[in-house]
């Protein structure tokens, strides 16, 4: 159930910069409070990934140990048994992910932006942060099941990814430069769907990605069994007789990941997910050539946004 593009040992950063980059399209000059806002979104995602590795019993991510792992190595090293030492690791976890939350917040207040664009920006990070709540609820019920519909599994990445991850950073960014309501709704839409095609892109990449490209291994969602569009697609096929029993098995070995692989493929589970990310892609778009969008901020959105997409091509 992890996060796309979390903790990657100094990452892409590309919340902040969707913020920084819409805010100088529409016409910003105010560094400073766009800077206090950009930071406020990766440290909103900096909480909600250290939330969810502790959500996913995980210690590590992209092959280094995380917060929890960290602190699990050093209740370990100090002689403490391995279940209090997990529980240790994840605890410090929970409490670094608390202080990210708090100060997300913060950012925003001490932003030096006048009292209701401030209200407003606050509200944009609070809605943020309850949709990804819903998001990880949603992909917390669906883990225990297969039966769960394409839509819903777009509906849940919407949710838990999409919004805070590129939804309100332009949002955040339109409003903060004065931006036209239809502007900021505009680009709020193209977010939404660009957010799931990026959750699509990276799932793809979960199973069928380069390793040394990506440093995530494409073992880890089939043996989690991570419910995504990929696999609630081949679930409905006759191909999942023949996959069921290798998606979510703990101990999947390569031999049996590259079986999997070939079923995915040949049941056209691969090829709609593709198709999938070019709709949204498309959508997103079209939403970006709304006339009322000025070129400036398409200029600026797309070059940090189609490489992300690109990585399925």
């Amino acid at each position: 159930m992890g996060r796309a593009g979390a903790g990657d040992g100094g990452g892409k950063r590309f919340r902040p910069r969707l913020v920084i980059a819409t805010y100088e399209a529409l016409g910003g000059t105010d560094r400073t409070a766009a800077a206090y806002v950009a930071a406020a979104f990766e440290l909103l995602h900096t909480a909600l990934v250290l939330h969810d590795d502790v959500i996913d019993h995980d210690f590590h991510r992209r092959g280094v140990p995380n917060v929890a792992g960290h602190y699990r190595e050093r209740a370990l090293q100090r002689g403490a048994s391995p279940e209090d030492a997990a529980h240790r690791g994840a605890s410090a976890a929970v409490i670094a992910g608390d202080l990210a939350l708090s100060a997300a917040h913060r950012l925003i207040d001490h932003s030096g932006v006048e009292d209701v664009l401030r209200e407003r920006l606050l509200e944009v990070m609070d809605e943020a942060l309850f949709a990804s709540a819903a998001g990880e609820l949603m992909d917390l019920d669906m883990s225990l099941h297969s039966a769960a519909e394409v839509d819903d599994i777009v509906l849940m990445e919407r949710y838990k990814t999409a919004v805070y991850s590129f939804e309100c950073p332009l949002q955040a960014g339109a409003l903060l430069a004065g931006a036209e309501l239809r502007v900021v709704d505009a680009l709020a839409e193209a977010g939404r769907e660009l957010g799931v095609a990026y959750q699509i892109v990276d799932d793809l990449l979960g199973v069928f990605g380069d390793e040394g490209q990506t440093g995530k291994t494409t073992l880890g969602d089939l043996r989690e069994g991570k419910r995504t569009a990929l696999i609630a697609y081949a679930a409905r096929t006759s191909a999942w007789a023949d996959l069921q029993h290798l998606v979510g098995k703990p101990d999947l070995c390569e031999d049996e990941a590259g079986t999997a692989r070939v079923a995915l493929e040949a049941c056209g589970a691969r090829a709609f997910a593709e198709e999938l990310v070019r709709e949204h892609a498309a959508r997103a778009s079209a939403l970006l050539d709304h006339e009322w969008v000025p070129e400036a901020v398409r200029t600026s959105i797309r070059p940090l946004v189609e490489p992300m997409l690109d990585r399925v091509r």
